[in-house]
């Protein structure tokens, strides 16, 4: 739908993703020519160990993948996810809103929300309306209704957090062509329960096929994903109704996540990152204190250290080196993604996005995975975008502090799409301009239940002259958390004297933020009374019913 002024300008006209409705207005700012086509890759839960600069260990990972997105776009070298939990993080990124689902669907108890609601909007909604053929393949997490509004009946997306590799016909028929059976473990990370005798959770570690062969990394469940998104593409291209339109294409790989399938042909790499890799020092702290509690940490952090069982230091070893590998994994696959895209000759002049929806403890201070409290190698993630070459925009790096809130409202403008409803992120293409001077902003992180129940809210700081901060307010605990987001193992600096007026400067702004927004109440109720002496002094009912 397009109108043109008495000039021949084109102008922007209202549409709706509801016709009949008229529900979800949006402006098409149709410019001249097609819309850049859209590839947003996304991995799931990965240490800033293995591609943060700040980190040394990143020097030693082979992801060529990944180095030459970030030599031909720009790398956000402080993007955190709202959430840092699979589902929450991806509901909050596909809607461009801070999210009320707090909670992956597996662990989260009746009546918590676990998925996006029918009258919720995801952005690639606006993209379909827009003349975009829209495709993905890989993980969803977030509820199917929403996905097959967004790509329509052929959609295939998995809604839990583990890949269904027993279960996927699709992927156990792909298998079957290639002549292998599906994977067993050759080698298994198991960890320990409390009593540090009983075998506790696996995660994982080195496959073989069901009848002891070799497992062909071409068979690995990344590998196909790969391959069945590049098998969607083809067929966007040459459809008898899709051919010549822009594509948005998304795909959502499980890995690096645990449990790891690492199949074979790393035996060599395995032994090249075995000589290099290291315990966290933190690590060495638990150990030192026999996993008894800090002082200064919430108690949530000794549940998870009980929870994941890691007392036996070859395990947090060969856990560190099989995420590792599995990365290596990822990023051999996502090569051939970014090959095929040359050899289609799409390369140049599209958008690329590559993400990861959280981020990882890998080790630190006991602890794998990510949880319901707000640390920072948890709430951290990679964020690269290619812009088309035609844009001008040359390589380079931003260290000012953005969300994955920002992806939606980034793509939408990518596409000319201006949605009427409102979104909490904000683009990230002012950001990638050469004379950009962007300044700290307001970003709020939240979590709640996870393995264990902590509601959680917190707020980071950056001055953009190399100091950065983010405080924690953890409503299950009297201990709050303030960390140094450049340290590379980060100590809660909350309490100590040093850094007493940054803990108040980030108290009174984290109460402001809470107060100003009505989403925020349910935090704002404990936080105000928790923090009563910090806070500034407002007379009143504390009942919370103005109108």
């Amino acid at each position: 739908m397009r109108n043109d002024d008495k000039s021949g300008k084109e102008v922007a006209s209202v549409q709706f993703l509801h016709e009949k409705t008229r529900q979800n207005s949006f402006r098409n700012h149709v410019g001249p020519g097609k819309p850049p086509n859209i590839f947003l890759i996304t991995i799931d839960m990965i240490s800033p160990d293995f591609y943060h600069p700040s980190r040394p260990f990143s020097r030693e990972m082979n992801l060529p993948a990944l180095r030459e997105l970030v030599g031909d776009g720009v790398s956000f070298q402080n993007a955190f996810a709202p959430v840092p939990l699979c589902g929450p993080s991806r509901a909050a990124c596909l809607t461009g809103r801070y999210t009320y689902v707090l909670g992956n669907g597996e662990h989260s108890p009746v009546g918590l929300e676990t998925q996006l609601r029918a009258d919720d909007v995801i952005f690639p909604e606006y993209l379909k309306k827009a003349g975009y053929v829209t495709k993905h393949c890989g993980k969803c997490h977030v509820g199917t209704s929403k996905f097959m509004d967004a790509f329509g009946e052929n959609d295939n997306a998995w809604d839990q957090w583990y890949p269904p590799i027993y279960q996927d016909e699709a992927y156990l028929s792909y298998q079957r062509r290639l002549g292998v059976k599906p994977q067993k473990y050759s080698r298994e990370i198991v960890l320990l329960q409390q009593d540090r005798v009983t075998p506790g959770n696996s995660i994982g570690g080195w496959i073989v096929q069901g009848d002891g062969k070799p497992f062909p990394e071409e068979a690995q469940y990344s590998h196909f994903l790969v391959q069945r998104a590049i098998e969607k593409l083809e067929c966007a291209m040459a459809g008898p109704s899709t051919a010549g339109q822009p594509i948005y294409l998304q795909l959502d790989i499980f890995d690096p996540h645990q449990p790891f399938s690492v199949p074979d042909g790393y035996a060599e790499r395995e032994k090249e990152l075995r000589a290099v890799m290291t315990l966290p020092e933190t690590y060495k702290k638990v150990q030192a204190r026999d996993w008894a509690s800090f002082a200064n940490q919430p108690e949530i952090y000794d549940l998870y250290r009980r929870y994941w069982g890691l007392y036996n230091p070859q395990s947090m070893m060969d856990y560190r080196v099989a995420h590792a590998l599995q990365m290596e994994v990822v990023d051999r696959a996502i090569g051939k993604l970014i090959q095929a895209l040359k050899e289609k000759d799409l390369y140049d002049d599209s958008v690329i996005i590559l993400m990861g929806d959280h981020g990882e403890m890998n080790g630190r201070w006991g602890l794998v995975d990510k949880g319901v409290y707000l640390y920072p190698d948890v709430l951290r993630t990679p964020l690269v975008v290619k812009m088309p070459s035609s844009v001008g925009i040359q390589p380079h790096a931003v260290d000012a502090p953005v969300s994955l809130l920002d992806v939606a409202p980034t793509l939408l403008s990518v596409a000319g799409v201006e949605p009427d409803a409102w979104l909490d992120g904000q683009s990230l293409i002012p950001y990638m301009q050469p004379d950009a001077t962007p300044a700290d902003r307001n970003m709020i992180f939240s979590c709640g239940w996870h393995v264990g129940v902590n509601f959680a809210c917190g707020i980071q700081q950056w001055d953009g002259k190399g100091n950065h901060h983010l405080y924690a307010y953890n409503t299950s605990s009297r201990i709050d958390e303030l960390y140094d987001l450049n340290a590379v193992e980060a100590e809660n600096l909350a309490q100590e004297p040093q850094h007493a007026k940054l803990r108040t400067e980030m108290i009174d702004r984290l109460g402001a933020l809470l107060q100003s927004d009505s989403r925020w109440g349910g935090y704002w109720g404990s936080y105000r009374l928790h923090n009563f002496f910090e806070l500034p002094k407002r007379p009143g009912s504390m009942q919370m019913n103005e109108p």
